[in-house]
């Protein structure tokens, strides 16, 4: 891999991995609901197992789900229902402290999320495709870039989320939690059509 494609994959990994998603809203409500240190195992959950899904869709697993689109349309109803159960968890949740709020998600649960984000899976494809075409270590850089770049990104939402947590309390913790599994259902939308 070339500096100058290097370069590209981590502006790459750096603008999909910080702007918003349902990795990025699921890590504020954490960081709002639990606080920073009971939300590291999502955050890099979230990391790790984009690495891992990557270079394993760069491996030939993308390829197999463009020859198979009834796989892939499985695949986003999958996802579409798994995120909806979220963003009911999500804006059930009580204010912080609360004992209706419920756990964080953990380390494995939030890697197995990568496999019905469909945002993930866009990522996946799309930097495989762009900066992995020759296969070999080049998938396993894509990969191992994403965990570099996006751990840091992704953390950003969970401590926007919890200075969320100091400053809300009460109806208005409430309202933000129901404003997040708002913005979790949007995202969506575009998976849908």
């Amino acid at each position: 891999m070339t500096p100058d494609i290097l370069l590209a994959l981590i502006s790459f990994a750096f603008v999909t991995s910080v702007t918003p998603g349902p990795n990025n809203l699921m890590l504020m409500a954490s960081g709002m609901n639990f606080g920073w240190r009971a939300s590291v195992p999502h955050a890099l959950g979230v990391s790790w197992g984009f690495a891992v899904m990557a270079i394993v869709t760069g491996l030939g697993l993308g390829a197999v789900l463009m020859a198979l689109p009834w796989l892939m349309g499985a695949l986003k109803l999958m996802a579409v229902a798994y995120m909806l159960w979220l963003a009911w968890k999500i804006a059930m949740a009580g204010a912080p402290g609360e004992a209706k709020a419920g756990r964080p998600m953990g380390f494995v649960a939030a890697a197995a999320f990568q496999w019905v984000n469909p945002k993930a899976w866009a990522m996946a494809l799309g930097a495989n495709a762009s900066y992995a075409a020759g296969g070999g270590w080049a998938v396993v850089w894509v990969g191992l870039i994403f965990a570099l770049v996006n751990l840091p990104t992704v953390s950003l939402w969970v401590l926007a989320g919890e200075r969320l947590r100091g400053i809300l309390s009460g109806p208005w913790a409430r309202a933000v939690n129901i404003g997040l599994a708002l913005a979790l259902v949007a995202s969506m939308l575009p998976v849908l059509r």
